[in-house]
């Protein structure tokens, strides 16, 4: 890994580091890494320990989730691209990886790791505070997102089951 060379324009855009000042972001892109991952590479498999979040500069990553414990039965359930972030949850619950993220493309990112974050807390609760913020949000996001969805599923189910 090394650090991070991008400019603030481009952390602004992401809704992770939105209501930082210039000199905060200038903070946080010191607590940054940049890496690059050849398409293939598992950046994340579910189950296993994580404790950093990831933000696509470049590239598709699929995100994949298996069932129980069959981990050959993995569907992907969406794929995110420049601007998307992963690995959030872990960074908020400490648990393993809820699923698998695998480069389709050559992927471009920069990390926020759980110490980094730590050290942030530590020189700059303001920003830290945001930060937590903006990631609750994004993951509120999700969930509603999610919400949607399965309400759907039930939904196309009951009308099933009434037809029968």
């Amino acid at each position: 890994m090394s650090a991070c060379t991008l400019n603030n324009g481009f952390l602004c855009k992401h809704s992770l580091f939105g209501g930082l000042s210039d000199a905060e972001l200038d903070e946080v892109r010191l607590l940054l890494d940049e890496t690059t991952y050849p398409k293939g590479t598992v950046v994340l498999r579910q189950g296993e320990p994580n404790s950093t979040v990831y933000f696509i500069v470049k590239g598709d990553i699929s995100i994949r989730k298996h069932a129980g414990e069959d981990a050959g039965s993995a569907r992907e359930i969406t794929v995110l691209h420049e601007g998307d972030s992963f690995g959030e949850m872990e960074l908020i619950d400490i648990q393993p990886c809820a699923a698998s993220a695998v480069c389709l493309t050559e992927v471009n990112a920069i990390t926020l790791s759980n110490q980094a974050l730590y050290r942030l807390s530590c020189s700059n609760l303001k920003a830290y505070t945001l930060i937590i913020m903006n990631l609750a949000r994004d993951i509120s996001r999700r969930l509603r997102s999610t919400d949607n969805l399965l309400a759907l599923v039930s939904s196309k189910q009951q009308e099933a089951g009434a037809a029968r």
